[in-house]
């Protein structure tokens, strides 16, 4: 096997997402988990749990998170990079407090954390920075000496995730109709937040106007349909649009929902549309509700063709991206020269959160960042 480059200093990789109940009776704990100090009622809890009781009572998460951490032990074994992934969640088993427990009671010193959303936002970021910071104050509280957690930087527009989500674009329009393909609309997903949290992601300099999380979608979703233009030799309308919003009716969240711009679509007179996830790494619950069966039922009662093209998942070209990206983050805290492939106009993003990134309304303490 050739020279492989070094995961050093880094000891173990921790695979760190959102998690989701496997069972009917885990859905309102889980729920509650995640609305902890919200003051959201239980009735509204429930009412949110209709969606997983359609499907069992189970989130696809969690087993898509296992396969993604399998995927990952296997690359790694298979190119030579020596470094455990352990996983962790933020919401339900396995928690991060117990995965951060084990990886400090195996001596790991320099923990890389890999979070499973691709864009900047308190959600999607600087929240998962301040449950390491919460969980590694209990591991101190404990007596343990817990170890110094980095966070990867968004991938976003990382080759393979790109790449990943190109691919299910042309799968997707190769399952719809040859009379209405070449006309079919492309309408990118991603979650709804407030405006407010949108208007302060990302870095200060980013903040206003969406912040980096409308600018980073909007570059990933351009991006994917000029590559697909040129693959097809087709140009697609295309916007970016959100689901699963979830706050009080009187809050400004981002607009327009992909229900209500589907029926704009429909009356304007489009032959298809495909719905491309590009906000989601993985079919988790909101896309298989929200998207699968919500919005493709929305369709069905307009008349329009609809698919929905893929998630990344644990594809093998995905994968890789995050080994290299891993090895990237490795050699650059060595003090080495490396080269930081991105696509897009918007170029790489930073290794480490700089003050003020995606602040929370109430400050707290966060872990992997300048603040």
């Amino acid at each position: 096997m050739p020279d492989v480059p070094s995961p050093q200093p880094y000891d173990a990789l921790l695979l760190l997402s959102f998690g989701g109940p496997e069972g009917p009776d885990d859905v309102i704990p889980f729920l509650e988990n995640v609305t902890r100090g919200r003051g959201i009622p239980r009735e509204r809890l429930e009412e949110v749990g209709e969606h997983y009781f359609l499907f069992g009572g189970v989130s696809p998460i969690n087993a898509q998170n296992s396969a993604l951490l399998d995927a990952l032990r296997k690359d790694f074994a298979e190119t030579g990079v020596d470094l455990p992934v352990y996983w962790g969640n933020r919401n339900w088993a396995p928690y991060l407090t117990d995965a951060l427990r084990e990886i400090t009671q195996a001596g790991h010193r320099r923990v890389l954390a890999l979070v499973t959303s691709a864009y900047a936002s308190y959600s999607g970021c600087r929240q998962y920075r301040e449950n390491l910071a919460e969980s590694l104050a209990v591991l101190s509280a404990e007596g343990l000496e817990p170890p110094r957690v980095d966070k990867l930087r968004h991938y976003y527009n990382a080759p393979g995730f790109v790449r990943e989500m190109v691919a299910g674009v042309e799968a997707a329009l190769e399952r719809l109709p040859e009379d209405v393909r070449d006309g079919a609309h492309l309408a990118f997903t991603t979650h709804s937040i407030p405006t407010v949290a949108a208007d302060t992601s990302g870095p200060p300099e980013a903040h206003g106007d969406g912040g980096a999380y409308v600018a980073q979608h909007l570059d990933a979703a351009g991006l994917i349909a000029d590559i697909v233009r040129v693959l097809t030799g087709v140009e697609r309308p295309w916007r970016l649009v959100y689901q699963s919003r979830s706050g009080a009716p009187h809050i400004p969240w981002l607009e327009p929902d992909i229900c209500d711009h589907l029926e704009e679509l429909h009356a304007a007179g489009a032959p298809a549309v495909v719905m491309v996830p590009v906000g989601f790494v993985s079919d988790h619950m909101e896309v298989l509700y929200d998207l699968d069966t919500e919005a493709a039922a929305k369709a069905a009662e307009l008349g329009l063709p609809a698919v929905r093209s893929a998630t990344v998942g644990a594809a093998p070209r995905f994968v890789a991206t995050l080994r290299k990206l891993v090895l990237e983050r490795a050699a650059a805290e060595r003090g080495e020269p490396v080269e930081r492939p991105a696509m897009g106009r918007l170029g790489p993003s930073h290794d480490v959160c700089p003050a003020g990134c995606c602040p929370a309304r109430t400050p707290r303490p966060a872990a992997a960042g300048a603040d």
